[in-house]
């Protein structure tokens, strides 16, 4: 049989509705400056689907930085990987300064977050190894799990007492095996905004023998006093023992980092496969890293904008009766019930009558009958922003409940 044949009998979950959705539900082009108010198909949206926190996208000293860098450096230097032809004192630099951010003894910058924490994983952990996991953990840490030979003990979604026993059963194994045991979780959870429960996973340590990785993709920047994220909001930042941020959402920007214990990351430094023999990250994108660092550190009232619109955005929808279930962070879930041809004909009515732009999961992201509209509230967002978009989300729970979008069928928009 053609490798290729099973392409045709099945495109897989999303795939099989690419002829309807193609380049409008999945795949669309939003042109113009990153901000509140972009261009879809040649109409303005007000769009709440971009990870640009805290306004970093088109901040007037980060386009400067990246611009200045872009002319000296160009974006081919430095050549090669960082072992062997690839490292500068920049790199070196915004290692140093994301250390002390995180307040550990030595930081690693990896290329791109979702590679990164698969290739930390991998690292990390060999067969006498067990890892245990939060459920709703990021598909990246799931797909670090399929590169580990040893055993893996997923517990439900922040179920305390079950990841007692999924380390009890840990232990067992590694008191057998010699290896040890590493817990993985993330601080803010990217569809349901809810934090994980990492202080209270941290207080396990006082029974059980683990190391603690943290995936805080959206809290890095967010959440905590100076933004360090859900480690620092929550007291634990010394009880974690790899951090990990990206530099895609807050940082609106591309690479990540590991921070740690200066062993573990040297450790990582010469035995990361997917940095070892990867090209360096260039030279612009390093020196914009570093004024978004200073940016993030030295400009509070970034954070405090970005909070201000989450409070309003969250609050009034509550008012309105809408479901947000249990975040805490600028993540903001609204729960609908409806099957996949009702959010499709919601979506549409949403870009087309209220030229509102947002992101909309279905089965197999959710369960059936679940229909998620995540909203990213950010520092660039007004309160205008939040009042009509409140006044929109109103006619179409409306529309919903009333079976308006219930018609069964995917809106043909590639015709229109």
């Amino acid at each position: 049989m053609d490798i290729f044949s099973k392409i045709d009998r099945n495109m897989g979950p999303l795939g099989k509705y690419a002829t309807q959705g193609h380049g409008y539900f999945m795949f669309p082009k939003l042109e113009g400056d990153i901000s509140n108010k972009m261009v879809f198909r040649g109409k303005e949206m007000l769009v709440w689907s971009l990870n640009n926190y805290i306004g970093l996208a088109n901040h007037p000293e980060v386009r400067k930085a990246d611009a200045e860098a872009a002319s000296l450096y160009g974006m081919a230097y430095p050549m090669g990987a960082r072992m062997m032809s690839g490292q500068t004192d920049y790199h070196e630099q915004l290692e140093r300064e994301l250390a002390t951010f995180e307040k550990k003894e030595d930081a690693y910058l990896l290329n791109f977050g979702y590679q990164g924490m698969v290739s930390v994983i991998d690292t990390l952990v060999d067969r006498n190894d067990v890892v245990v996991y939060d459920s709703e953990s990021h598909a990246c840490i799931l797909d670090g799990m399929r590169l580990h030979f040893g055993k893996r003990f997923v517990f439900p979604h922040n179920d305390m007492a079950n990841l007692r026993k999924q380390l009890e059963r840990a232990t067992k194994i590694v008191e057998k095996s010699g290896g040890g045991i590493l817990v993985i979780t993330e601080g803010v959870f990217g569809m349901s905004g809810d934090l994980g429960k990492i202080d209270e996973i941290a207080a396990l340590k006082k029974e059980f023998r683990f190391r603690l990785l943290v995936d805080d993709a959206h809290g890095f920047g967010t959440m905590g006093e100076t933004g360090a994220g859900v480690t620092e909001h929550l007291g634990v930042m010394d009880e974690t023992d790899l951090y990990f941020g990206t530099f895609a959402k807050a940082m609106a920007g591309i690479g990540g980092f590991i921070a740690g214990d200066h062993k573990v990351i040297h450790y990582l430094r010469y035995n990361m496969r997917s940095q070892i023999f990867a090209k360096s990250l260039p030279m612009p994108m390093v020196v914009g890293a570093l004024k978004r660092l200073e940016l993030l550190r030295n400009k509070p009232e970034l954070r405090t904008k970005l909070w201000e619109v989450v409070n309003a955005l969250q609050s009034g929808l509550k008012a309105q009766g809408f479901n947000l279930g249990n975040t805490e962070s600028p993540v903001t879930p609204v729960f609908l019930s409806g099957e996949v041809p009702e959010a499709t004909n919601l979506t549409f009515d949403l870009r087309e009558n209220y030229n509102i732009f947002c992101s909309i999961v279905t089965y197999p992201v959710v369960p059936k009958g679940v229909i998620l509209i995540r909203l990213i509230p950010t520092a660039v967002h007004t309160l205008e922003d939040v009042e009509y978009t409140i006044k929109a989300f109103s006619d179409i729970k409306k529309n919903l409940d009333a079976g308006k979008y219930a018609t069964g069928e995917i809106v043909d928009v590639m015709s229109q």
